[in-house]
């Protein structure tokens, strides 16, 4: 290739150096001024001109970088081209698919490979192109062609991956394993393999043809060999065998592994379900399912066909298999061998030969060798929930009386907080009384402070001694809130947590890769609903980069509509700005086609469920917005719990992904059907025709969302804004039946059929319809709003929704139909049709203004009653805190503030500097803060769409005067 001779896309790499270093040290002013400097000489450079659309796109000007690479594509294409290189073609894909044009970059590399058919960096760099869009067979067929070409192993094997994937994602799709299974062989014979993961394919082919005999013999013979280390031949060997249903020798197999790998937890299970027969569930292959994501009835959910005897003389002879794995290792290390011994007792229980107090006996020595780690009660909460309530306090007495409480020890302090995880596992701090609750949370506080000492010699970075103490601690001042009520335990839970955050102080966290995808969910949801739309912006462009890589992920398609909605909403006030934001992403058309069914089928849900607090199990739910059930059982609790969470990924959360997505598509729509409407006399109807024919699906599909036919959703919003209905029998969805309404008026403005029934012309046009939705539903907000400042869980979030949602998309069909009263180009020629404003529209549009101004004003008006002094508020949140009581809050906060004031010697000087900057005011004052900022920043909002109104409002006037 030309690059090879010191020449990058044809130019001399010398002069383009300086371009890529400004590029990468983010100087992309610089880089484009020295890049249009080597243009003037390259005019015609296929290189340069992608390296400009390149930087161009870098600094958020995609319709030009487009522009730009089109015309390098065009470039390519040309006969004045006689080489083509991947440095050109590798940039222009990288602008190509950060502007979602994908195809056009397969396209260059499609055609780059016809120009010169065994040029085999272009056919890698085309069948990349392929992988990022999906094209399994068009991946297959490329790979083998490389592989015909150059005859390399890997290509076989890229391949055989795409095989896999169409037998995977396609129906049908099994019938080519036999061919790949006949590629494979046809190598071994002439080449024979190379490498371990070419072996694991070909057994993985083998296997999910059911030849698990032919398996056996390739893992025992030559190609065996390949395998690096014993053990994971070993437990190829043992899944093979299992899943040919050769217990005997696959549970022999089993034992060996566990012979050298004592702490192999999945091997366990599988010795132990062949042991008994059962069908155990074994993963396929190596990227299937991660083995610590199985619970442990998954592999032995079925009862075996064993006798009762056999049973129990199997799980004997385990038993005695695994003592002696306990007797070889003394560490605390390897935990398998002794929760081994637990799950042998539950198998007894399960197969009804309980061996009296064996099954509690082994749990009791687990907590003895292992109870100080802070992964003891996770380890076992399984095997927790089936104790008796007589024998979950035998084994809280336990271990109890294991330690020393008086002392400081860090085995000591392990112990203490696992007896409060296993109480927090089970659920046994519902059970208790509110002073029992006060009583324990001060406890996790003083020993958190009394045990500080043993972090004294950390690094800064490292996790404090204790820390979970006061997690567990907020979390009873949560419940205690709950049942009270009374706003200071609420107040303590953050001061709490606040306090470990000043003793440890943490660098700003950066959450990376993955992260972004499970974790999202405790961040993204809340600060949508707010109005900082400024900072949720930035938070959202840092997901949405990251799940560009994701493309099979429901979070993906959810915050990718985010950020186009979060974008439209900061701007809705500018007509301009809200096209060019749709006109970016295709005006909405590439998220319709993300959202369609078969589409949708293949997205997962990757939400960290397991890491959220338990009185929110998910991001709808909120038990605290909920009466505290005092007659409610901790296991009735837990199974509430359970279900939210086991139904989170049901269809509600993918009809509100997909009425997510069909939103920036309908404000498009809304806006360009609806700008000529006030024209009573149409020159060219065709495209209003088009529009209507596109709405109408767009609004049925958005009306499915929601749980609704269409008709029965325009009886809904009917019935709503003539009070017929109640706001409050829709409130889970209210806003999204706010912005149904906005885009029915919409399309009802333009489209030839009748969209909204009127029986008479009393009837309420669509218009009206809005108006009085929007009035009804916001008033309603503010009677049932409390003081915020006072009132967890506020009506703020679904305001501002309804203030930056389904209202911006009203005032945006407002300003395009008023954009069409201004003078259209050139007068017409004499005699041709004239454009005569509807009047009867236009009063319409101006009624609807004027109720949203009403409308806006009560909220600024309830805004200003909100707003108090910072002293006065300070003082209001922390008279909650000054209850002498010791039945009510304020205790806690006693703790703290005494212990932060003491100088403690044993603490170490970094732990001491840290504890002298706290203070339960500094802390409540930053909670008064946020609130102030939160309502300023709203109220921003209302000035700025109240601004707009006003202009409009003065345009209307003056045409129709």
């Amino acid at each position: 290739m030309a690059s090879k001779f010191g020449l990058a896309g044809g130019i001399p790499e010398r002069r383009v150096r300086p371009i890529w270093d400004a590029v990468d040290s983010r100087q992309y002013k610089a880089a484009l001024k020295l890049c249009t400097a080597l243009l003037a000489k390259h005019p015609t450079s296929p290189y340069v001109l992608a390296l400009k659309g390149l930087i161009l796109e870098r600094m958020g000007k995609p319709d030009e970088a487009l522009s730009v690479c089109l015309n390098a594509k065009e470039q390519l294409y040309s006969d004045n081209i006689f080489h083509f290189d991947d440095l050109t073609l590798s940039t222009l894909q990288i602008v190509f698919q950060r502007l979602e044009r994908l195809d056009l970059a397969t396209s260059c590399y499609e055609y780059a490979c016809t120009k010169y058919p065994n040029n085999l960096e272009l056919m890698m760099g085309l069948f990349n192109c392929y992988v990022r869009e999906y094209s399994y067979v068009k991946q297959q067929q490329t790979a083998i062609k490389m592989y015909k070409t150059v005859g390399e192993e890997r290509f076989l094997l890229w391949a055989i991956c795409s095989i896999q994937l169409q037998v995977h994602f396609s129906i049908g799709g099994e019938k080519l394993l036999p061919l790949a299974e006949a590629l494979l062989k046809k190598h071994i014979t002439s080449h024979s393999l190379h490498e371990p993961e070419a072996l694991a394919l070909y057994i993985s082919i083998l296997e999910q043809q059911s030849k698990y005999d032919a398996a056996l013999e390739v893992l025992s013979g030559d190609l065996g060999s390949l395998m690096g280390r014993e053990e994971d031949k070993l437990r190829l060997q043992g899944r093979l065998l299992a899943r040919a249903c050769n217990y005997t020798a696959a549970s022999e197999i089993y034992q060996k592994i566990l012979e050298s790998c004592p702490d192999d937890w999945e091997s366990f299970l599988h010795y132990l379900g062949c042991l008994l027969e059962h069908d155990v569930n074994l993963p396929k292959s190596r990227t299937s399912e991660h083995p610590s994501s199985l619970p442990v009835d998954s592999a032995l959910a079925l009862k075996t066909s064993l006798s009762d005897e056999l049973v129990e003389s199997r799980l004997a002879s385990a038993l005695s298999f695994v003592q002696k794995l306990q007797v070889n290792d003394t560490s605390d290390c390897v935990r398998g061998p002794h929760l081994a011994s637990i799950e042998i007792e539950r198998q007894r229980c399960r197969s009804g030969n309980p061996t009296d107090r064996k099954f509690i006996e082994a749990l009791i020595n687990y907590f003895h060798r292992f109870g100080h780690l802070s992964c003891a009660a996770s380890d076992v909460e399984i095997y927790l929930h089936m104790l008796s309530s007589d024998e979950t306090t035998e084994l809280l007495d336990t271990i109890s009386r294991s330690f020393d409480a008086s002392s400081l020890s860090v085995k000591g302090l392990g112990l203490a907080i696992t007896t409060f995880k296993v109480q927090e596992l089970l659920g046994t701090f519902f059970s208790k009384s509110t002073t029992e609750l006060q009583h324990i949370a001060k406890g996790m506080v003083e020993a958190f402070y009394k045990n500080l000492p043993l972090s004294r010699d950390l690094d800064p970075q490292e996790s404090m001694h204790g820390e979970e103490l006061l997690c567990m601690a907020s979390s009873i001042l949560v419940q205690l809130f709950w049942r009270t009520r009374n706003l200071g335990y609420l107040i303590e839970a953050i001061l709490v947590l606040e306090f470990g955050l000043t003793v440890r102080k943490y660098v700003t966290l950066e959450v990376k890769n993955i992260l972004l995808e499970s974790a999202s969910h405790h961040i993204l949801p809340q600060m949508l609903n707010s109005p900082l739309l400024q900072q949720t912006a930035d938070l959202v462009i840092e997901f949405v980069q990251f799940k560009e890589r994701l493309q099979h992920s429901m979070q993906y398609l959810s915050v990718r509509s985010d950020s186009i909605i979060l974008s439209l909403k900061q701007k809705a006030e500018s007509l301009d700005e809200v096209e060019s934001i749709l006109e970016n992403v295709n005006h909405g058309a590439r998220l319709v086609e993300l959202s369609n069914e078969d589409n949708v089928k293949r997205f997962t849900f990757n939400e960290d469920l397991q890491a959220r607090p338990w009185w929110t199990p998910t991001t709808s739910v909120n038990f605290l917005s909920e009466p505290f059930d005092e007659g409610s059982t901790p296991a009735c609790f837990r199974a509430k719990a359970c279900e939210h969470k086991s139904t989170e990924k049901d269809d509600s959360k993918i009809k509100y992904a997909e009425r997510k997505a069909l939103l920036p598509r309908l404000v498009y729509l809304s806006m360009h059907g609806c700008a000529s409407s006030l024209r009573e006399t149409q020159l060219n109807g065709s495209g209003l025709d088009t529009d209507a024919t596109e709405m109408k699906p767009l609004l049925l599909k958005y009306a499915r969302s929601i749980g609704y036919s269409i008709d029965d959703a325009l009886s809904v919003i009917l019935g709503m804004s003539s009070g017929k209905k109640s706001v409050k029998d829709f409130t889970p969805d209210i806003v999204s039946w706010m912005s149904f309404a906005v885009f029915i008026n919409a399309w009802n403005l333009w489209s030839n059929e009748s969209v909204v029934p009127r029986a008479d012309e009393s009837s309420p046009s669509s218009w009206q319809i809005v108006d009085s939705l929007v009035k009804i539903c916001v008033e309603e907000q503010l009677i049932d709003a409390n003081r915020i400042l006072t009132s967890p869980g506020n009506n703020i979030p679904v305001l501002v929704q309804m203030i930056t949602e389904p209202i911006s998309w009203h005032l945006v069909v407002i300003q395009s139909c008023v954009r069409s009263m201004a003078p259209q180009g050139k007068k017409k020629k004499k005699g041709g049709p004239s454009e005569r404003p509807n009047v009867p529209r236009l009063q319409a549009i101006q009624r609807s203004v004027q109720c949203m101004i009403d409308t806006l004003r009560s909220v600024q008006s309830w805004l200003s009653d909100q707003m108090r002094p910072e002293e006065q508020a300070l003082d209001i949140l922390l008279s909650y805190l000054q209850g002498g009581n010791e039945d009510g809050p304020g205790q806690i906060s006693c703790i703290l503030e005494e212990n932060s004031a003491r100088h403690n010697p044993e603490l170490g000087e970094r732990i001491a500097q840290s504890l002298e900057t706290w203070s339960s005011a500094g802390v409540v004052r930053r909670i008064v803060g946020a609130e102030k900022e939160l309502l300023v920043e709203l109220k921003k909002i209302c000035d700025s769409k109240l601004k707009l109104l006003a202009s409009v409002s003065a345009s209307l006037s003056s045409a129709l005067h």
